[in-house]
């Protein structure tokens, strides 16, 4: 389904504690653009009954079946883009703009 890296997680377990949500889940969303892009989302929320529920580098991750099949497959990373900035990333083998990282 969808594998958070371990720097992700260390993020993800910070701005849980920062916003007293650690009883939450992480909420990962995807939709696709009519372009054919796609756009992700993701916060803590409540489960609801139709979610697909895991748990991946110890974060408990819900996915509603909508943005399940488009999400299949993704890692969610958290990577420094240029010094001092860095960002979540979803490299998503199912969207159509990623480029897979090369090994040099």
């Amino acid at each position: 389904m969808i594998k958070i890296t371990p720097e992700a997680a260390k993020q993800i377990q910070l701005s849980a504690q920062q916003g007293n949500t650690e009883n939450l889940s992480l909420r990962i969303a995807a939709t696709k653009n009519s372009d054919g892009s796609f756009h992700y989302g993701m916060g803590f929320d409540d489960n609801k009954d139709d979610d697909i529920s895991i748990n991946s580098e110890g974060i408990s991750v819900i996915i509603s079946p909508d943005s399940a099949e488009l999400l299949k497959d993704t890692t969610l990373d958290f990577v420094e883009l240029e010094p001092g900035k860095n960002q979540f990333i979803f490299m998503n083998p199912n969207d159509p703009s990623y480029v897979p990282p090369t090994d040099i």
